[in-house]
């Protein structure tokens, strides 16, 4: 293998295989990496080629694998690279709605820095490169969910017009909520990303909250353990409980914590609980216990202090400091149990929610439907596809086009009553498409359409923010809004 590889800056690696794990494709950056052979996992251990060739069987039958690492050895350092890959399946969409997988596209990057960074660079490396790989993989999978949704859409419509059996109906039903489960994760890691607040308590499910924290935290208590050669086993015993009133961000960011600290614990590998309990008339409890390092009783009194930490340089001493606060802003309490050598236990309990009354159900507002004009920028041919199908099943006149400049030549001769803009698009990206045509059309609606994690606000250029994916209804009812707003 090449030793020209630099490892200083993340660099995206790229490669398609055949369903059956064939190299088709691949850039310099994998090349440099693993080669140019047609098996591509050659220079891999034996159990790590036969993991890496079931992802990519996985990816075949139309699975998403993602955030799976393997070390990856090369001849300019004792230690291998660790590398984090991403299994895509890559569909084919025949004219008579039929898809075939073509091919699985490996996307990923390095998580390995050089030897002569400092410990606390290589951190800082590391979570700022998985932060804007987690950014740009929410992107890119939400234009593909966007796709799997809309040709859904589009195939229950000639199903329920009688071209399609109800088999067939069944088994869109089955892909249209994998795909919604996958929009749903997006909008989690999103939220975890943004560090969104809410300012209003609401009624949370734990044993659901703790699930998100499990996959928040999937690369600390697995991946990496498993990149150093050690195992952490996890054990849930999530009991239904009682709702508890609360933040969903803020407990999140509690459990999360508790978690990461439990890992770091376990230096040699162990045990990882996760539990729930609810003792009725006393307080919902979730237990976050470990089989590691422990803690003497001195520390274990002063472990709640701001500032104060067993980490030396590799903490802050916050960490738990504002979990605590956390936890009695939401009239809780938290409590630890350690001893040196036979681990942790941090017992969390809250009041559950009080009995309220349910909130009125608002009919739905039905708009009078209304033909119009469309404008759609996309620079996804998929997305703007089968977006464009949608719309004009439901009764619009739709132009698209895949570039801001070309949108600025069609409007110079063509009038249209609303624009949907992708915001991450070459040359020109939506908002200053958008502010261009605020510019020369100021009463023109114009609707961001966008999978991008740091949505931001509206603005004065943009009427309405949609998220990829989308679903045909609510693009719908955004438009029949802006029209009816402008008659």
């Amino acid at each position: 293998m090449s030793e020209s590889f630099a490892p200083f800056e993340p660099e995206l690696l790229l490669a398609t295989c055949s369903p059956e794990g064939t190299l088709i494709a691949s850039n310099e950056a994998w090349q440099a990496l693993f080669g140019v052979c047609l098996d591509p996992w050659e220079y891999l251990t034996s159990e790590d080629r036969s993991l890496a060739r079931q992802c990519v069987t996985d990816a075949a039958s139309g699975q998403l694998v993602t955030n799976q690492i393997f070390p990856v050895p090369t001849s300019e350092r004792d230690e291998p690279r660790p590398v984090l890959l991403h299994f895509l399946p890559v569909h084919h969409y025949a004219d008579d709605g039929s898809t075939v997988i073509q091919a699985v596209t490996i996307s990923g990057e390095v998580l390995a820095e050089p030897a002569s960074w400092t410990v606390s660079q290589t951190q800082r490396h590391r979570l700022e490169t998985l932060g804007r790989m987690t950014m740009g993989i929410a992107h890119d999978f939400n234009n593909l969910l966007s796709g799997i949704l809309g040709y859904t859409e589009l195939l229950k419509t000639f199903a329920a017009n009688g071209t399609g059996d109800e088999t067939y109906t069944e088994h869109l039903k089955t892909i249209e909520k994998a795909a919604l489960d996958g929009a749903a994760l997006v909008r989690k890691i999103q939220q975890y990303i943004r560090q969104e607040k809410q300012t209003l308590f609401e009624p949370l499910d734990l044993p659901s909250l703790l699930q998100d924290c499990i996959l928040f935290t999937r690369p600390y208590w697995y991946n990496e353990p498993r990149r150093q050669g050690i195992s952490i086993q996890l054990n849930l015993d999530l009991n239904e409980v009682p709702a508890v009133m609360g933040s969903a961000s803020d407990l999140r960011e509690v459990f999360v914590n508790l978690i990461l600290n439990a890992v770091q614990a376990m230096p040699e590998g162990g045990r990882l609980t996760l539990s729930t309990e609810h003792r009725e008339g006393v307080a919902v409890y979730v237990r976050v216990s470990d089989t590691g390092l422990g803690m003497s009783e001195a520390v274990r009194q002063r472990i709640f202090e701001p500032l104060f930490t067993t980490k030396g340089e590799f903490g802050t001493g916050m960490g738990l400091a504002v979990s605590y606060g956390i936890v009695q802003e939401h009239e809780g309490t938290i409590s630890v149990t350690s001893k040196l050598g036979e681990g942790t236990i941090f017992t969390t309990a809250f009041p559950p929610a009080g009995e309220t009354q349910p909130a009125p159900v608002e009919e739905p507002i039905t708009l009078p439907t209304a033909s119009a004009r469309i404008l759609l920028v996309d620079d996804e041919d998929m997305v703007r596809s089968v977006l464009t199908k949608l719309l004009t099943l439901r009764g619009h006149a739709v132009t698209a086009v895949a570039s801001g400049p070309a949108a600025l030549e069609i409007t110079d001769t063509l009038p249209f009553d609303v624009v949907i803009v992708d915001q991450a698009m070459p040359e020109m990206n939506g908002r200053e498409l958008a502010h261009i045509l605020r510019q020369r059309f100021p009463d023109l609606p114009i609707i961001l359409l966008t999978g991008d994690t740091e949505i931001g606000e509206p603005g004065a250029d943009i009427d309405l923010i949609l998220s990829k994916p989308f679903q045909i209804n609510e693009v719908e009812a955004t438009i029949q809004k802006l029209i009816g707003r402008k008659t």
